[in-house]
């Protein structure tokens, strides 16, 4: 079973001075549009799709290959993934001349599948049928692991993953603090939870009365139900959401045991709500959003929390998206 260690706040800055070496400090966008439309103080958002291979996971997937000794490098790791994950890990393995192995479900996006074998990454893809996806994919990448003799990485459920993703965190912290003001509210979309878990123990540690909203896709609520059941839980198998990069049922059990420790809510958005956040975000903010990097948005946008007179951070996951899915999306907004 996957240690439950909660990285503290050292491990956290480590992770962060590390990371912030090799990725994007990205930038931390006002709108003063957002907040005369949601009756907030003042909104920002962190726009984190303009990372590195297009979103956070880069931080993590840096932080953890870091970890690896000198013989596990040079034999290779392997992970799965439906797209973020996967260019994230590429990318890093690449700079650190690192082999990278990415098992995919046959139905990610093109665009994301393309990208992570644009990053030198070994791309193999899996057929799940009326299965759960990622449990295919990730039996698949533990066969992988056993037979090639490569390193299983976790896309999530990993304590390093969670220290590395909080440089998110610790981050818009810093610039949040440079405006001289600080966030009552941060909303954050949320897969198997990797990064709601760094984010939150960053907030926890520096900002202890900020409070963190996990935002999930309706039907894939995993946190938000093993939040209210005490305990890691996984959701039935639902139909497909636009938001491909949060399909996980159920958490790790590294980001349950951080967020348990900081109060995280969760709350959910539906597909017709994160279509018109990507319209949102593409005219008000001139930031590309996939569905995934959008959810915070359409929270906001939709409601979700009452933020009257309060600041808001919004964290913008990711923005990989072709041309052509992100124009369907927002046609049918």
């Amino acid at each position: 079973m996957m240690s439950t260690k909660v990285p503290g706040l050292d491990r956290l800055r480590q992770a962060y001075a590390e990371t912030s070496k090799a990725t994007q400090l990205t930038p931390l966008l006002e709108s003063a549009v957002l907040a005369r439309e949601t009756g907030a103080s003042r909104v920002f958002v962190k726009a984190e799709s303009l990372q590195w291979a297009g979103s956070f996971k880069a931080r993590g997937a840096y932080w953890r290959l870091k970890q690896l000794s000198a013989d596990e490098a040079e034999r290779g790791v392997v992970a799965f993934s439906s797209g973020n994950f996967a260019q994230g890990l590429a990318a890093a393995g690449q700079s650190l001349d690192i082999p990278v192995t990415i098992v995919m479900p046959i139905d990610a996006p093109a665009a994301k599948r393309e990208a992570t074998k644009g990053y030198g990454a070994r791309v193999v893809l899996t057929e799940h049928g009326d299965r759960a996806r990622e449990e295919v994919a990730a039996a698949r990448a533990r066969e992988i692991s056993e037979t090639e003799g490569l390193v299983l990485l976790h896309p999530f459920d990993d304590p390093e993953i969670v220290a590395g993703q909080a440089g998110a965190g610790l981050e818009a912290l810093d610039q949040l603090a440079t405006k001289g003001v600080g966030a009552d509210i941060v909303l954050c979309p949320v897969g198997g939870g990797g990064l709601i878990g760094g984010i939150s123990l960053a907030f926890h540690h520096l900002s202890p009365s900020t409070q963190v909203f996990a935002v999930e896709p309706e039907g894939f609520n995993g946190l938000g139900a093993s939040l209210a059941n005490g305990a890691v839980s996984a959701v039935p198998l639902a139909e497909n959401s636009i938001c491909d990069g949060l399909m996980a049922r159920r958490p790790g059990e590294a980001p349950f045991a951080a967020v348990t420790t900081t109060n995280v809510r969760a709350l959910t958005v539906d597909d017709a709500s994160v279509r018109r956040a990507m319209t949102t975000a593409f005219e008000r903010l001139k930031l590309v959003l996939e569905p995934s990097g959008a959810s915070s948005l359409a929270a906001l946008l939709g409601g979700k929390v009452d933020v009257a007179g309060k600041t808001v951070l919004v964290v913008a996951t990711g923005g990989n998206v072709s041309l052509a899915d992100f124009m369907v999306h927002v046609n049918n907004a």
